[in-house]
């Protein structure tokens, strides 16, 4: 059989079947918080502990789930095609299954970084509080693309999107931009 490159674009709904809640569910995620609270710079600006203290939260719920079929289905067919994931999710499911090639478009949840310098990135798993520092002596915050921001790793994925033989869409209803976009970079 020939390989092919396989290009998959996941959403919430991959790791929801690890038990990761998704913000668009009745028992969602962001369930009791308006997203713009914790999720948007304005919200950050208006209250940091409680952003800081909503994706700890996350963090620490990584610590307590793993990968499920769905993940390792994809790992399996890294074993006959080259397959590149681009996925939606902050968590590193996908990862731990064992996927080689994974591009987060809406950051990671355990990665932080300088509030000034979005390249300053630190791994972590531990949680951050106000006052924890980047190496520029600038605050912390998590290493997620928030309602407002840029997507970095947009070009990065839609130029996989450009020579896919295949691309797969699972978990998600791609229904939120830019995201949702990247289907028009793959061929007819």
């Amino acid at each position: 059989m020939e390989r092919k490159k396989i290009v998959v674009l996941t959403g919430a709904g991959i790791s929801a079947e690890s038990g990761i809640n998704t913000f668009r569910d009745a028992g969602g995620l962001w369930e009791g918080h308006d997203v713009m609270e914790v999720a948007s710079p304005q919200g950050w600006a208006k209250d940091m502990d409680l952003v800081l203290e909503f994706y700890n939260l996350r963090r620490q719920q990584l610590k307590e789930v793993t990968f499920n079929e769905g993940h390792a289905a994809l790992v399996e067919l890294e074993k006959h095609h080259d397959v590149i994931v681009i996925t939606q999710n902050v968590d590193d499911l996908h990862e731990r299954a064992g996927s080689k090639k994974v591009i987060h478009l809406h950051g990671e949840l355990k990665k932080i970084r300088s509030v000034e310098d979005e390249n300053l990135i630190t791994i972590t798993e531990d949680n951050i509080k106000r006052g924890d520092l980047a190496l520029d002596g600038h605050q912390l915050r998590p290493h997620i693309v928030w309602f407002g921001e840029m997507v970095p790793m947009l070009d990065t994925a839609s130029k996989e999107l450009l020579d896919a033989d295949v691309v797969i869409i699972i978990g998600t209803s791609m229904q939120v931009y830019p995201a949702a976009g990247l289907v028009a970079y793959a061929p007819s």
